[in-house]
């Protein structure tokens, strides 16, 4: 008999040399910009209620994970600017087809020159033989790269 543990989390940090606060900044106001900085794993970003920055917000996301083109439906469900962290819920897509539940958590730590992004996946399968989110753990992290390499080639003005 399979054992019933469905619930899981994830947590995975990795140092960034951009900007940390830009870095906020982007999941927190400007997702759709990231198809620009990282084209081979997000296609699109789209509001489809609300406005980009606000809890409760409901955006749409084309991309490509483990060579499959994907779609998520996220609402925004928490911004703390204090902590520099962006709450993201799956409520519909592709992930829902594995997960009763999804979250994305991604938290920045800014100390001087030191830039550290913390991804926490929060989840809950549909049923014991669902793997844990290892290779989405591994997009979010390439995701967060793609972004520094962006930044740092390309400094704002």
């Amino acid at each position: 008999m399979s054992s019933n543990l469905t619930a899981g989390k994830l947590v995975s940090q990795t140092n960034i040399k951009s900007d940390g606060d830009v870095f906020h900044e982007i999941f927190r106001e400007r997702p759709h910009h990231i198809p620009n900085m990282c084209p081979a794993h997000i296609q699109k970003c789209d509001v489809h209620e609300g406005d980009f920055g606000q809890v409760g917000s409901v955006i749409f996301w084309n991309y490509t994970h483990d060579g499959k083109e994907c779609v998520a439906k996220e609402i925004i469900e928490a911004i703390d600017e204090e902590n520099k962290s962006v709450t993201f819920k799956v409520i519909e897509g592709d992930l829902m087809e594995l997960y009763k539940s999804f979250k994305l958590i991604v938290h920045v730590d800014t100390t001087g020159e030191d830039n550290l992004v913390t991804w926490t996946l929060v989840y809950e399968k549909l049923h014991g033989d669902v793997p844990d989110p290892h290779t989405l753990m591994d997009f979010c992290l390439k995701v967060t790269k793609d972004i520094e390499t962006h930044h740092i080639s390309n400094p704002p003005n």
